[in-house]
């Protein structure tokens, strides 16, 4: 693994760091990092970017200049995020460590107020979610499937889960679980539900904002519940040391998930005031989306993670291979308007 830095100097040691996964290229990651150099503590923050070939990567330093320091963690072929994501966080040198993910993009005062809320004693904050790709009704129910309770607009609060991939952690704590860690980190409701374990607390924080892209192709969006899932619940049998009996019987309930989980997110769409803009018409998605993440879940019981956290890594790391044409429309449309303001 080789590691680079920034060549400039800065006197400020880094108050957050923030990990950022590609999987072939810089560009992959290009705009996510213009919206981390429009933070307003950007030269309080690291960059720990994570790839497979930094020889590969065509990484633009000039975009990185701004930031306290930057390095470069080559970890060879991507085969989960989370493990990706770990090594990320091992190599970071800042109390509090962020994942920026290739597909959500962070007001710029995400990172202040992140910073912010770890002056309490919480082992994690999280941010607050709102769609980047609001067009299609498939969009949303992956929105509200995943991110739920973190849905724009929200209130400060301690919680039980924050949402998955969009949390800063203290360092300290979550590297305690040390081998641990690469698993936990591939599903976070594990994690948050380690630290509860571990009698630490976690808090939402609304000041910090990102706008997510969700999956917005059907079978994409099924593909990715049904592998998330499984993964999902092969790690909390694992995790959780569940016997053969708990096994069956969680198989055995399958038919109820789908219901429990439309009930509560019914309940997070009228939190959030779109009721009147979503429902019905989201239902069919949602429950789509709900039925294939119960199945995958289930084989995760019975079977085990398979190849599960090895599919997920395109959903999770190329997310525009899974939106509809639209969304890469807007995409390479404000991507081309964003380079044609920084030249101007």
């Amino acid at each position: 693994m080789r590691n680079r830095r920034s060549s400039v100097d800065r006197p400020t040691f880094p108050a957050m760091s923030v990990v950022l996964i590609t999987p072939d290229h810089y560009d992959a990651i290009r705009k996510t990092v213009r919206h981390l150099r429009a933070q307003t503590v950007k030269n309080c923050l690291e960059l720990i970017i994570v790839t497979p070939l930094a020889d590969n990567l065509n990484l633009d330093e000039s975009e990185l200049q701004d930031f306290c320091q930057f390095r470069v963690a080559e970890v060879g072929p991507i085969t989960s995020t989370g493990k990706a994501l770990a090594e990320g966080f091992r190599q970071a040198s800042a109390p509090i460590v962020a994942y920026a993910e290739e597909h959500s993009y962070p007001e710029p005062g995400w990172a202040e107020a992140l910073i912010r809320a770890h002056d309490q004693p919480w082992a994690a904050v999280g941010s607050v979610l709102g769609n980047a790709n609001p067009g299609t009704m498939i969009s949303w129910a992956q929105l509200y499937i995943n991110f739920g309770p973190c849905v724009e607009p929200a209130e400060p609060m301690e919680t039980i889960n924050l949402g998955g991939h969009h949390s800063a952690y203290k360092r300290a704590v979550v590297l305690e679980f040390g081998p641990l860690l690469d698993e936990l980190l591939e599903t976070d409701l594990i994690l948050n539900s380690a630290l509860r374990a571990r009698g630490h607390k976690l808090y939402l924080e609304p000041a910090a904002k990102s706008y997510h892209v969700n999956c917005s192709r059907f079978m994409s969006s099924l593909r990715a519940e049904y592998h998330g899932g499984r993964a999902f619940g092969a790690a909390r049998a694992q995790y959780e040391r569940w016997s053969i009996f708990r096994r069956l019987l969680y198989v055995g309930g399958m038919p109820l998930i789908p219901v429990v989980r439309l009930w509560r997110i019914w309940a997070e769409i009228r939190r959030s005031g779109r009721q009147r803009e979503l429902l019905p018409n989201v239902l069919p998605a949602l429950m789509a989306a709900l039925v294939a993440h119960t199945l995958g879940e289930a084989t995760g019981y019975a079977l085990g993670s398979g190849d599960a956290t090895q599919k997920r890594v395109t959903f999770e790391l190329s997310r525009y291979r899974h939106v509809v044409k639209q969304d890469r429309i807007a995409q390479e449309f404000d991507e081309t308007f964003s380079a044609d303001s920084s030249h101007a």
